[in-house]
């Protein structure tokens, strides 16, 4: 199976290339899909990577392609042959899908108490990474054969805890709230008060974490915490972070 984390020193900086970004509080410009920023220089490298939030590129920031950068970058990069450019950068936006996919199925059968659906999670896990390689793939239907038995594992795994699947908690003040356990997979968190939050085992699955105030909240035990979430989310030194994640160098 491939990495699923970026590495950029083996990619032809294709998210710099094949994404869009619009003017925004995420960007300082535009720019079209298939059109190099203005900040990548010729050996695929980022000009202000050291200082992508004081130059606006906040949005860069909290990207992550799981690896799909490096799988799509192997032979001729897309200066050298124009007319393979844009099947180059299709196939980049699916195998990024697919990765992220593959990142979920890749922590579900790392989790305990999903014995009775491992054999179902590396089936699929096999089945979405040979996938990646078909420039043809369907990324929906990979998901659709994905999703029950992601959501199975982590009812397995959360346990008892409530059903905030969903829920609009924009802005909630959550600090008094149970949620050791919760399921917020899908879960509207944006600016939402976590402040010293129990989130042990909670099903943060999709779950919207920008500006969400994470400080002094355990996140230790939480379930499908990926990078770009705590990324995009307020923490400091007192936030508890799942294994394997960094933090924010811009938390303080």
């Amino acid at each position: 199976m491939g990495e699923l984390h970026s590495d950029c020193s083996r990619c032809h900086g294709l998210c710099c290339v094949a994404l869009a970004f619009t003017r925004s509080a995420d960007f300082p410009v535009d720019k079209p899909a298939g059109t190099p920023c203005g900040n990548l220089l010729a050996d695929f490298r980022c000009g202000v990577h050291d200082r992508l939030r004081d130059n606006g590129y906040a949005g860069c920031t909290v990207f992550e392609c799981f690896g799909a950068g490096q799988r799509v970058s192997q032979g001729p990069d897309w200066r050298d042959d124009p007319a393979a450019a844009e099947p180059m950068f299709a196939r980049f936006g699916k195998v990024r899908a697919l990765h992220e996919l593959l990142w979920h199925l890749a922590e579900a059968l790392a989790l305990p108490g999903t014995e009775p659906v491992r054999a179902d999670l590396a089936r699929i896990r096999d089945q979405v990474d040979k996938a990646a390689d078909d420039p043809d793939v369907d990324v929906g239907a990979q998901r659709s054969a994905a999703v029950g038995v992601l959501r199975a594992a982590a009812d397995l795994a959360r346990g008892r805890g409530p059903d905030l699947a969903g829920a609009d908690l924009i802005g909630r003040d959550l600090r008094r709230r149970a949620l050791n356990g919760a399921s917020l997979r899908g879960a509207l968190l944006l600016g939402a008060d976590l402040r010293g939050a129990d989130l042990a085992k909670a099903d943060l699955t999709g779950a919207d974490l920008r500006g969400a105030d994470l400080r002094g909240a355990d996140l230790s035990g939480a379930l499908f915490v990926t990078q770009p979430q705590l990324t995009a989310a307020v923490g400091d030194v007192t936030t508890l972070l799942p294994a394997a994640r960094t933090r924010p160098a811009h938390w303080r």
